[in-house]
């Protein structure tokens, strides 16, 4: 499996560094929202994640960014991202989701939605926990009528807050909700250039398995070094 993953990484690379030629300085989700807000645990959980399982005394601040990931013009239907930045007193906490199913198979399949209203969303890839592998997942709330488009959510979004739930789950198992987002537009620009890095910023008590690392972090390094992007 490492050198599968590896052989696989390496490839993957080589393909997101092209794309970022000519879809420069950002190869997938080119267009997107900024997002601040806060996250609010709803209690002690058992998942075998510290981070998740063990509540801060208040909320968390979180910066966010939503976007739509292959760039087809809205309101055509797409696949949602929502990368997220929790920080805490040791250090960010970096987390990646993308519009999925929420059942036992498609929570691994990445589904196009029209709205970020309907996009129940996964890590897709799991983290590892003291009792075995864990998903995340975050599923809106409200409002149910966001637009399509990233400037329309922008303008809604300076309104109303976006409210999501957010859950873990054993590859197989039952969702367990575990905090609350609320999340507005951030004052300024649209969109950011900031990038978050689950291979590096990811919540105490978990790790990742050799095999996704050895899969993902390849295109990760090589676009952040060909785009100039910033952490």
């Amino acid at each position: 499996m490492p050198s599968l993953a590896s052989a696989a990484g390496s490839l993957l690379a080589q393909f997101f560094v092209a794309l970022t030629r000519v879809r420069h300085p950002r190869p997938i989700h080119p267009h997107g929202v900024a997002l601040v807000g806060e996250m609010r645990w709803l209690g002690a959980s058992a998942s075998g994640i510290s981070w998740i399982d063990e509540p801060p005394a208040g909320p968390v601040a979180v910066h966010a960014r939503l976007s739509r990931s292959i760039g087809v013009p809205a309101p055509l239907p797409d696949i949602i991202g929502l990368a997220l930045r929790a920080e805490g007193s040791a250090g960010p906490v970096d987390l990646t989701f993308a519009s999925t199913g929420r059942a036992r198979f498609s929570r691994f399949a990445l589904l196009p939605r029209r709205s970020p209203s309907a996009a129940w969303s996964s890590t897709i890839l799991p983290y590892r926990g003291s009792h075995g592998p864990v998903l995340l997942a975050v599923r809106p709330l409200g409002p149910d009528d966001l637009p399509s488009d990233p400037h329309g959510v922008a303008r809604r979004l300076r309104t109303t807050p976006w409210r999501l739930r957010v859950y873990a789950a054993r590859p197989s198992g039952r969702w367990h909700p575990f905090a609350d987002l609320t999340l507005h537009a951030e004052e300024g620009s649209l969109d950011t250039g900031r990038r978050m890095d689950v291979g590096r910023h990811t919540p105490p008590g978990a790790t990742i398995a050799p095999w996704i690392s050895a899969l993902r972090d390849p295109s990760y390094r090589s676009v952040q070094r060909h785009s100039g992007a910033r952490g």
